[in-house]
């Protein structure tokens, strides 16, 4: 079997020593762009690959990201993943995932436990707990370096990528008014969450300005899982009077009021529009497909990988002010023009 080629080999056959062989592997800046290009080009024609382990050591860093997550919905957790990994694959960065307890007395504490434990660089954190100042503030004192996923501006532009869900849902709104619906129900998720809040207060704001009110007994709480949409959803259906619209939160609530309605012999749209929220892999997928928002997740993951290697490797770029994305309204068969 052939040796497998080493950091000696590229030096040697580069004509350079092998502590700029190393700079050039560790993204220096202080080595020249023709050496830079004659040490690559060695580096392509033997297929070397540098041990992370070593490599690590030279540069003071272990080339581990770590995510942060407390979420039900494993579609939108892949989504993140996947966003992620597109940056650490270019980038030579490996990851390390953490689920937490949220609502545990001690969360925070074990998140920065797990990241000195990991040894990691940087950390991603995702809805809801991104929201938590608390964690914010120890991984701050702890000199780590972090950004947060979420749907307000909780953060210096730096360590943050905001849905800009506000916006997108009054989007929403304003076209199930366009189709003349005018009787409309929410199902919203937790309300101790910023991105529930940031949902239903928007929605509500939107129908209150297109001169429609959204009584008590049309607003009911979710979890953001398909159980509850469910349970919710039976509830909003068996009142005598029941909604045209229904909108919930996310897109696993909004498949459970598909199976009440389907179960109930309600048709959809003919007799009930339904729309979520997210636009994962379920949504185009049900029957009927689901109208949504598409929240541009995986943009979000890879915006936010990129964020936190440009501070780990002190890199200037444009992406550390880029933190909005709207995401945009996706219309499909679960909504139709009110019956006159």
């Amino acid at each position: 079997m052939d040796k497998r080629p080493t950091i000696n080999d590229v030096a040697r056959l580069s004509g350079v020593s092998k502590r700029t062989v190393s700079r050039v592997i560790n993204g220096a800046t202080n080595v020249g762009a023709n050496t830079r290009e004659k040490i690559q080009k060695v580096i392509d024609e033997l297929g070397f690959s540098p041990d992370k382990q070593a490599r690590g050591l030279a540069a003071s860093r272990s080339y581990l990201l770590g995510l942060i997550y407390d979420n039900p919905d494993a579609l939108f957790i892949d989504q993140v993943q996947r966003g992620v990994l597109s940056v650490c694959s270019e980038k030579g960065y490996e990851l390390v995932v953490h689920p937490c307890n949220y609502n545990s007395s001690t969360f925070v504490e074990n998140c920065v436990k797990f990241v000195k434990r990991s040894n990691i660089d940087g950390v991603a954190i995702l809805p809801p707990v991104s929201e938590s100042k608390e964690l914010a503030a120890a991984l701050r004192e702890n000199n780590i370096n972090y950004v947060r996923m979420a749907s307000v501006d909780l953060d210096d532009h730096a360590n943050i990528v905001v849905s800009d869900d506000r916006a997108a849902i009054s989007d929403l709104a304003r076209y199930l008014v366009s189709l003349g619906h005018r009787d409309i129900a929410i199902i919203s998720g937790p309300q101790a969450y910023y991105s529930s809040l940031e949902r239903l207060e928007g929605f509500r704001d939107t129908l209150k300005e297109l001169g429609i009110e959204l009584p008590p007994n049309r607003i009911i709480e979710g979890k953001n899982t398909y159980e509850s949409g469910i349970e919710c959803a039976r509830n909003l259906l068996i009142q005598s009077s029941r909604p045209a619209v229904i909108f919930a939160n996310n897109d696993e609530m909004a498949a459970g009021v598909l199976k009440v309605a389907h179960e109930m012999g309600i048709r959809i749209p003919e007799e009930l529009s339904i729309a979520g929220f997210d636009d994962n892999l379920l949504a185009s997928r049900v029957i009927p497909s689901l109208t949504t928002v598409k929240r541009p997740v995986t943009a979000m993951a890879s915006l936010a990988a990129k964020k936190i290697i440009a501070m780990i490797e002190h890199v200037p770029t444009n992406e550390m002010e880029d933190y909005l994305v709207k995401p945009h309204l996706i219309i499909r068969e679960s909504t139709r023009k009110a019956e006159k």
